[in-house]
């Protein structure tokens, strides 16, 4: 599968802001995004004044690399959302919000995404009681997610790690067990990403 195998901090600084894409490093002072406000390559530094497109495609590349999912994947969440009621750009949101890599995370048991998504695919997470290695996984509401080896040492120090990190409101974790339950769907004022979804819509329904 293509993936992006740059450094990770270049895709913050395109976007201006941090995604935390490398785990706890991001909270540090040396966080590339926070010491080098600039764009990167060779005219990063120059600012150039965006057409209507590519304010619209800043916005959905945004979101993309917060979530680590690929364009055919993305297109795939926005067909999906197009067909459930409500906002197209929340419903979005929520169905990446709701994958399993991204509950792995949000619960503390990885510092990043990336880390989340290894974390399943090794086959250490189940949902429900079953075992699933699939980080593209769709949670639902009531369901429960919980860590298999939740002794492990290398999961005791991700969670040092991770320790001043809120979880969700929507999400009932027990940092004791390692288990948490879904005990609602994120609304649009439950997800932080800093990101105009209606410009994500307007992109993709022209």
């Amino acid at each position: 599968m293509a993936r992006y195998t740059d450094a990770s901090c270049r895709l913050c600084r395109r976007e201006g802001q941090k995604l935390f894409l490398k785990g706890s490093r991001c909270y540090t002072d040396k966080c590339a995004a926070a010491r080098r406000t600039q764009g990167p390559g060779q005219h990063g530094s120059k600012k150039k004044k965006l057409s209507e497109y590519g304010v619209q495609l800043r916005e959905k590349q945004k979101a993309k690399v917060f979530y680590g999912v690929l364009e055919s994947q993305f297109r795939k969440y926005f067909d999906m959302a197009s067909s459930k009621k409500g906002k197209t750009g929340e419903n979005l949101l929520q169905l990446l919000e709701t994958r399993l890599d991204n509950i792995v995370y949000r619960m503390g048991l990885a510092t990043s995404r990336a880390e989340a998504r290894q974390i399943v695919r090794h086959g250490h997470i189940t949902v429900n009681g079953s075992k699933v290695n699939i980080p593209s996984y769709i949670v639902s509401k009531n369901d429960t997610v919980e860590l298999k080896d939740a002794g492990s040492e290398k999961i005791k120090a991700i969670m040092e790690q991770t320790a001043g990190r809120v979880v969700p409101s929507w999400i009932d974790f027990n940092a004791d067990t390692k288990k948490a339950t879904i005990v609602e769907l994120p609304k649009r004022e439950d997800i932080d990403l800093d990101v105009q979804e209606h410009l994500i819509v307007e992109l993709y329904s022209k």
